[in-house]
């Protein structure tokens, strides 16, 4: 059910239609998630101002959008997930990865319905909202094509009366083209029951029979979130103590022994930082990074009671630190 809270907005005008997803999905996601409802918006902000941001219907909207977003960091500005971009990234991943790993699991079981249409549909819509924090992996970018490839290839299908193959096809493979049909989802009335995910463990209905097929054992890539500053290791003082020169012009002779100069000695410059190490094994920047990933992860799940996913996480960030090889 849509929250009251999307009629403060004005319509979309023509030139935003490709806005109306993202903005749908916000309006799902008021009451059982602001965090997503407020990033979504900033895409479609974000994006609207690229398409328009100069005839009166556009900047009304825009406008109205951006005093939304204001007014809604001032109210969560204990919230990490709002005013840092890398946990939020981190959230988003989280929350757009569960949605797709319901729908994918659905869909390998053999059960097609509009539930699996829709959650496909917008997690492909949640991997566009991640572009907000830099470039998409290659990973994640295939999931995202993957996804609005599916919604389109399931919904065809019950439209037209045929079963659809669970799992990928080899047709998938560089087919860009049809990954949204043309089709407008998120103004379909799909009938909509959230996934079980970090914040409902809810099975949804299903509104038809599973038909019986062998479905494939493909894995799809995995899809861990980025984006993150590389790990920095620490600087190498350089200032070295300078040495007096044995040119330096004799001192007036006193009452007290005279002492030889220091003899000077070849300055070296102290080796470079090795890998970090860990039992024995040694670790790459990039591998700390994705262990601190992995940690950041485990305590977004925590915040919404989640231990299993945190569990696995922990387990993952454990086994990459002790022997050097990312579980993922």
């Amino acid at each position: 059910m849509i929250s009251d809270m999307a009629d403060q907005f004005p319509p979309c005008p023509p030139q935003f239609k490709s806005l109306q997803h993202y903005l749908k999905i916000a309006a799902e996601h008021d009451q059982r998630d602001p965090v997503v409802s407020y990033w979504c918006r900033l895409y479609a902000m974000q994006t609207g101002l690229k398409i328009d941001k100069k005839s009166p219907d556009a900047l009304k909207l825009l406008i109205s959008l951006m005093d939304w977003l204001e007014q809604k960091k001032k109210d969560m500005a204990d919230n990490e997930s709002i005013t840092n971009d890398v946990a939020a990234q981190a959230y988003m991943e989280n929350h757009a990865l569960k949605i797709f790993d319901w729908a994918d699991g659905q869909d390998r079981a053999g059960i097609f319905n509009k539930n699996v249409v829709k959650s496909f549909y917008t997690a492909g819509m949640l991997f566009d909202v991640m572009e907000t924090y830099g470039e998409l992996t290659e990973s994640i970018s295939q999931s995202r094509k993957y996804a609005k490839w599916k919604a389109s290839y399931i919904h065809n299908c019950l439209k037209n009366g045929e079963t659809p193959i669970p799992g990928p096809q080899g047709e998938f493979e560089g087919e860009e083209e049809g990954a949204s049909g043309g089709e407008d989802y998120s103004a379909q009335p799909m009938g909509f029951v959230k996934p079980p995910s970090l914040y409902t463990p809810e099975q949804p209905t299903n509104n038809f029979d599973p038909p019986s097929a062998n479905f494939s054992n493909f894995d799809l890539p995995s899809v861990p979130p980025s984006g993150m500053n590389p790990y920095d290791l620490p600087s190498v003082p350089m200032n070295l103590p300078s040495v007096p020169s044995s040119d330096a012009p004799n001192e007036p002779s006193s009452s007290y022994p005279s002492v030889p100069p220091p003899q000077q000695t070849p300055v070296t410059a102290p080796p470079a930082a090795a890998p970090v190490t860990s039992g024995g094994v040694r670790l790459t920047p990039d591998q700390v990074t994705k262990a601190q990933k992995y940690c950041k992860w485990a305590s977004s799940a925590l915040n919404y009671d989640d231990i299993s996913t945190a569990i696995l996480n922990l387990q993952k960030g454990l086994t990459l630190l002790q022997t050097g090889q990312d579980p993922s």
